[in-house]
């Protein structure tokens, strides 16, 4: 499938904001059934941007505003083509060894409802990747999205006794769940084209990927409890969140700040297809 994102964060500020520094992870990266046709940055101020790469491999972009903006609009559009994979990540260009990802970070430590969960998880006779649906499957039942319940520094253990959260929580639930199991999961932010006919959303989305041995890295959306599959944009990886979250920053002045979101995945029209044949 192909898909075409276009991703706008605003920013505006009550008085002039003098300097601004941005870290973006907002772009993807090629591999085995994602492959990147274009793709672009634009600031609608004079800004300068360095790109690099981050310690998970994951593309970056430094973003320096060095004179006084009283608002500050940064928007991605691009267009990836994708395959349903059921889940497996292969071909990385840049990637860790999986112990890596059984590290466990202050957002994504094990309580008594998550070693409980784990121990549900554990159950049974199943292969890895079937105990791991099975999670998947019970998160989204029992974990109800709720974009009002949590912020960026709620804990998987708190989201999870709460049975409340984003995909964020979701996300961190899953893997404090993966890891305390002993098995290598990490974070992923990236974007979902939504088959329901909502093209315009509030945030892009997170899932988590799972070591699983004899098939390599697996993705898990648990807020839909699924794998994920061509409807999925993966951008960047973490050990949580704040490894892979796509905007991170400072300014220096500014006061009080307005901040919108809008990103907007949907599929392209087949004459746009044909035309990138040609």
């Amino acid at each position: 499938m192909q898909l075409a994102v276009n991703y706008t964060t605003a920013y505006h500020y009550a008085e002039d904001a003098q300097r601004i520094v941005q870290l973006l992870r907002v772009t993807p990266s090629s591999f085995t059934g994602q492959a990147v046709l274009d793709w672009r940055i634009d600031v609608d101020c004079d800004a300068r941007l360095r790109e690099g790469r981050d310690g998970y491999g994951n593309v970056t972009h430094m973003l320096y505003i060095d004179r006084p903006v009283r608002s500050l609009a940064v928007t991605i559009a691009g267009r990836v083509l994708t395959e349903d994979r059921h889940g497996i990540v292969q071909g990385l260009p840049h990637d860790l060894p999986p112990d890596i990802f059984t590290r466990v970070t202050p957002l994504t430590a094990a309580g008594p409802a998550i070693i409980e969960l784990a121990g549900w998880t554990r159950k049974g006779k199943e292969s890895t990747l079937s105990k791991l649906h099975r999670l998947a499957g019970r998160l989204h039942e029992t974990m109800r999205f709720d974009t009002d319940a949590t912020g960026i520094d709620t804990v998987a253990e708190q989201a999870f006794a709460a049975h409340h959260g984003v995909c964020q929580d979701f996300t961190h639930v899953f893997i404090a769940t993966a890891r305390h199991l002993g098995l290598p999961a990490r974070y992923v932010s990236g974007h979902l084209f939504r088959r329901d006919g909502m093209l315009v959303q509030e945030a892009a989305h997170a899932w988590a990927e799972a070591w699983i041995e004899d098939l390599g890295w697996t993705a898990f959306d648990a807020v839909n409890g699924i794998c994920t599959d061509d409807a999925y944009i993966r951008i960047a990886c973490g050990l949580d969140y704040r490894d892979a979250a796509p905007v991170v920053g400072a300014r220096s002045g500014g006061g009080a700040e307005d901040l919108a979101v809008e990103v907007k995945v949907s599929e392209a029209a087949p004459q746009a297809q044909a035309q990138s044949q040609n």
